[in-house]
């Protein structure tokens, strides 16, 4: 993580996945939340300067992520506009039985930038769903985390893992739209 990578946005996609309310409620927190709030948000406010494709993922399961309850919500922080699109998923990839991928493939994008939560879970299984697609899949550091009681070595160990498949771990400041 130490170059620009420079990436075409009418090809590029920035995935938010599971960033919702009830994530931000555990009985562990996520580590300085608030800073992952501000990173994505200048991700995506980067990403629509740009015009890249902004991607909010909710996951729906039948405990604290019910469909349509307050905990399923995008977080507050977040401000999404009615040019962003949202997809609805209930498998940990949200390539599973959703339509992103035909959506994508509709918009040309061959490039996805991932962010969200939580990072061993559906950020990793849609990292990895990505790769396997044919997809670029660049790993955004600073703007994924997870509730986990040793997050910052959860965090290190999955990127570590998710370099070694394939995906570009990038900081937000190494992102050239261009």
């Amino acid at each position: 993580m130490s170059q620009v990578i420079r990436i075409n946005p009418e090809q590029t996609a920035l995935l938010v996945i599971d960033v919702q309310r009830a994530l931000f409620t555990r009985p562990t927190e996520i580590p300085v939340a608030y800073k992952l709030i501000e990173t994505i948000n200048s991700l995506v406010a980067r990403a629509r300067l740009f015009c890249a494709t902004v991607i909010y993922i909710q996951h729906a399961n039948q405990t604290f992520l019910k469909e349509g309850s307050e905990g399923w919500q995008i977080h507050p922080g977040l401000k999404p506009t009615d040019t962003d699109l949202f997809i609805r998923k209930k498998q940990g990839n949200a390539f599973l039985e959703t339509n992103l991928q035909s959506d994508l493939e509709a918009r040309g994008i061959k490039n996805l930038l991932i962010t969200g939560l939580v990072t061993e879970g559906c950020v990793r299984a849609t990292s990895l769903g990505g790769l396997k697609l044919g997809y670029q899949v660049f790993l955004v550091h600073g703007a994924h985390s997870t509730y986990a009681r040793n997050a910052d070595q959860v965090i290190e160990v999955k990127e570590q893992e998710l370099q070694g498949a394939g995906v570009v771990l990038v900081s937000p400041t190494e992102i050239d739209f261009t």
